[in-house]
């Protein structure tokens, strides 16, 4: 006589199709009590606007974990979509801290300009900047992508060319002083659509905001990543000559992918400007363009939580660390981001993902002899 030992009753498709779908809102739930009201609750306003600052380093990363990520594109010129949004807001704001019929006070500093140059006065309009912050990223990426994807310039080409873009809009910015603030950038920001950046009420209004907007963002980026567009992207960035074999034009592909990442550091660096009180070219380099993708490759470049909690993380050691160690800090972030990509691809996220597996790789078996293991967490092409 034979005895078979008791199986569990499985959970019917329904309940965990429902506990699936709502596991995403819980956790932006979680991310909302935490960012509106715990942060605040907790730390005291100069933290909550280091928090801010951070914040805006988070944004660009969602749009990382989109173009690298899911798509394999090594983005090291986001400094420049940062730059290019940040200096739209900016120049808003001088002007209106200026008051009528008055230059920016660097302006007048230098004592080289009698009235607003041509290219400033559309920034006047609060509606124009507010859309140049995220419309003229988007379209700077737009032209430059679409010459690059089209000639099928790719991985470490890629990268080095965005790496360039960087650095040559870092030296134009430092050669026009008397129309950009030169080496020193826009400071000294005081108002914001009409509110005093000097009111704590005020700077905690503008952390609100940041964190609704990187709230919004990774809702965004999370939808197009469970799309449709989002599985063409990844099979884009794993085999691409068979997607256009397919019918699809991989050029077309990554280059939404690489707008829509421009757009959002556009409306990073817009957001930073009131945060911090400043845009300038050290902001916006080729190393701060590093740092920023360092955040999200150790944090989990393909996972938007990881992302996030990468870009915060480096941040905040940036500022703890530097400060000690201000000669080291650089090699530390180097190594940081070669670890990662050797040892490390998915980012810290991804050991949730390989604990599971191993873990369902040594339980037991199935009713049908086959091993449980947990879905693999997707990872960026490695470089």
């Amino acid at each position: 006589m034979t005895t078979t030992s008791p199986v569990a009753p499985k959970q019917p498709a329904g309940i965990k199709r429902r506990f699936t779908a709502l596991r995403p809102v819980a956790g932006f739930a979680v991310g909302a009590v935490v960012l509106f009201a715990v942060a605040p609750l907790a730390l005291s306003d100069f933290r909550l606007g280091l928090l801010a600052k951070y914040l805006c380093t988070a944004i660009v990363a969602v749009g990382i974990c989109l173009a690298w990520g899911r798509g394999g594109l090594l983005t090291l010129g986001q400094g420049v979509f940062f730059g290019l949004g940040g200096y739209a807001m900016a120049m808003h704001l001088k002007i209106a801290d200026a008051g009528p019929g008055n230059l920016p006070d660097f302006m007048q500093l230098y004592g080289t300009a009698t009235e607003l140059p041509w290219w400033w006065r559309p920034f006047a309009n609060p509606l124009f900047a507010l859309a140049a912050t995220v419309l003229l990223p988007m379209a700077v990426a737009a032209i430059l992508g679409s010459f690059i994807f089209r000639r099928r310039v790719k991985g470490a080409y890629f990268a080095i060319l965005s790496q360039a873009l960087a650095a040559a809009f870092a030296i134009w910015l430092i050669g026009q002083q008397a129309t950009t603030g030169g080496t020193n950038g826009l400071t000294d920001i005081q108002g914001f659509f009409g509110y005093d950046l000097d009111d704590p009420v005020n700077q905690r209004m503008v952390y609100f905001i940041i964190a609704a907007v990187l709230l919004l963002l990774m809702a965004l980026a999370r939808q197009l990543i469970h799309s449709r567009y989002g599985e063409l992207l990844v099979a884009v960035r794993d085999s691409e000559e068979r997607v256009r074999f397919l019918g699809y034009n991989p050029a077309n592909v990554k280059l939404v992918a690489y707008v829509v990442a421009a757009g959002m550091a556009g409306l990073a660096g817009a957001l930073f400007v009131p945060a911090v009180g400043i845009i300038s070219p050290a902001l916006i380099g080729i190393v701060p363009s590093i740092e920023l993708v360092i955040g999200a490759a150790v944090g989990g470049r393909a996972i938007l939580l990881g992302a996030v909690l990468g870009a915060v993380g480096v941040a905040w050691a940036k500022t703890a660390l530097s400060e000690e160690f201000p000669a080291a800090w650089t090699y530390f972030q180097g190594l940081l981001f070669i670890v990662a990509l050797a040892f490390l691809p998915g980012g810290l996220a991804s050991l949730v993902g390989i604990v599971r597996r191993r873990r369902g790789s040594s339980g037991p078996a199935d009713e049908q002899g086959t091993d449980e293991k947990a879905p693999a967490l997707p990872v960026g092409e490695p470089v």
